[in-house]
């Protein structure tokens, strides 16, 4: 008989970069609003949902959209990529528990993947500061024909690992990417980097701080019944 101490554990679990991992969210909003503000139209909290946890190109069309500005959706989506970049170059401090919630998944062989919506220049940033070799898996924005909010990321990251997406547990900090990841089947841990709420659902639970993750958590949302 298996042994009933024994906690489960999830097949993988996939993080989100930006806000979850480590803390670039804000600076993702600082990059959006400065040039929103070239733009002569400042952000308020109604952008919020396109602008937090969004790709450049979603922003970048946002922007375009409500400002009326001449410039094309491309020269949007360049600077702020750079923008962006430039600021995470600058500043990537990881988010309070998650190296460690990362060396306890690594100690008991929990296979991990990284799939973010940022640029694969931002994501190999990032990378070079926390290390590369957390992660089995890497994708980036290019990575997927579409990104999040769409399936696409998370199914990749599942694929890639010959798993079942229902078996991984998705960490997310957004709407946007909580909803990429149940529309992959994935359970959700999710703890909001921001005061955007997040959706309730059957496979989705709120924690304030990665502080308080830790396997035996993971094990239990990994096993949570679907709908």
């Amino acid at each position: 008989m298996p042994d009933s101490a024994v906690p489960a554990l999830p097949a993988a679990v996939l993080f989100d970069m930006d806000g979850t991992l480590v803390d670039t969210e804000h600076l993702w909003w600082q990059a959006a609003a400065e040039l929103a503000d070239e733009l002569h139209r400042p952000l308020t909290e109604s952008d919020a949902p396109e602008v937090l946890g969004q790709a450049v190109e979603h922003t970048a069309a946002h922007l375009h959209r409500v400002s009326g500005t001449a410039l094309s959706e491309a020269e949007l989506a360049a600077r702020l990529g750079d923008s962006f970049a430039g600021k995470v170059a600058a500043e990537t401090v990881p988010r309070p528990g998650a190296l460690a919630l990362l060396a306890e998944l690594r100690d008991a062989r929990v296979p991990t993947a990284l799939v973010s919506a940022s640029p694969r220049r931002v994501v190999d940033m990032v990378l070079g500061t926390i290390g590369r070799d957390w992660f089995a898996v890497t994708l980036a924005a290019e990575d997927t024909p579409r990104t999040k909010p769409a399936p696409d990321p998370y199914l990749a990251a599942a694929e890639r690992l010959g798993l079942d997406p229902a078996a991984c547990v998705a960490v997310e900090d957004t709407p946007t990417g909580v909803a990429s990841a149940t529309a992959a089947g994935c359970a959700v841990l999710a703890v909001p980097s921001s005061d955007v709420a997040i959706p309730d659902g059957s496979r989705i639970t709120l924690l304030d701080s990665l502080e308080r993750a830790d396997l035996a958590l993971l094990g239990k949302i990994s096993t949570a019944p679907g709908v």
